[in-house]
């Protein structure tokens, strides 16, 4: 599933491109991506034009003239511009300038219109990028959890998942199982700074292509050649040579070094 770095990239390929474009029309056709009225859909984009395109979380949000359209990628959607229309192109936007296509071949995806962010969606926890250490480390201290499913809580934090907890637990050098409430400052502070970092070093390199995943220009990222654990289990550890252990943590499989990251 894209994650923070990729639907981040996502974005930024779209926004010099997208904002001040008009609808002219819409079509949709997966009763899975976009369930409901997709005739009222249809008829509410109609003309609208997009006025900003933001990331919240994994989340896309297309600012509109009235409302918002928030896309989700699901496993294997992709948000892309000008390109040939394929058989899994289950909504396109007609664009006074170009055409926006979203391609989803296991339609776990969604495409939906609000007049403001889903209450599901605004629920979410801080952005990793922006919440401050302070909030960090009380929101921690209040975790009796393991660490590594409540990086992949999206309460706690918006836009993590399986690929950038197993990298930044790493780089942190922290269990994956370690009880978030007693970390002390100092593996605490290590752990935020690590979650910021591998997060702005994967957008830097657009991203993890590991199945599906491509930008708006149909290019994929780079970052899968720099990840030190994740997908990487026998494999020498980066730091110590250690060979990287696949354990089940919380039903996720996860990726650790069992010397640099001891229980």
């Amino acid at each position: 599933m894209p994650e923070l770095p990729e639907v981040e990239t996502v974005v930024r390929s779209l926004s010099g491109i997208l904002p001040g474009c008009r609808i002219l029309s819409a079509e949709f056709t997966s009763r899975f991506v976009t369930p409901g009225d997709r005739a009222a859909l249809r008829a509410r984009l109609a003309n609208q034009t997009i006025r900003a395109i933001r990331r919240h979380g994994k989340f896309i949000v297309l600012e509109l003239d009235t409302g918002v359209l928030v896309v989700h990628l699901g496993m294997t959607g992709k948000l892309l511009f000008d390109a040939p229309r394929g058989a899994h192109a289950y909504g396109i936007l007609h664009l006074d300038r170009g055409v926006l296509i979203y391609d989803d071949p296991r339609q776990f995806g969604r495409i939906e219109w609000a007049l403001d962010l889903p209450t599901r969606v605004a629920r979410l926890g801080p952005d990793p990028l922006l919440v401050s250490f302070a909030d960090f480390r009380r929101e921690l201290k209040r975790r009796r959890s393991a660490l590594k499913p409540l990086l992949l809580n999206q309460r706690f934090l918006r836009g993590l998942g399986n690929i950038y907890a197993d990298e930044a637990l790493h780089r942190a050098r922290i269990h994956p199982k370690a009880i978030a409430s007693r970390l002390s400052q100092e593996r605490a502070f290590r752990l935020y700074g690590s979650i910021v970092d591998t997060l702005r070093l994967a957008i830097e390199h657009r991203g993890s292509s590991i199945s599906d995943y491509v930008d708006a220009a149909g290019e994929p990222g780079s970052f899968q050649l720099l990840h030190r654990v994740y997908g990487k289990a026998g494999q020498p550890c980066p730091e110590c040579g250690t060979p990287i252990r696949r354990i089940l943590v919380a039903q996720r499989g996860t990726h650790y070094c069992p010397r640099c990251q001891r229980a």
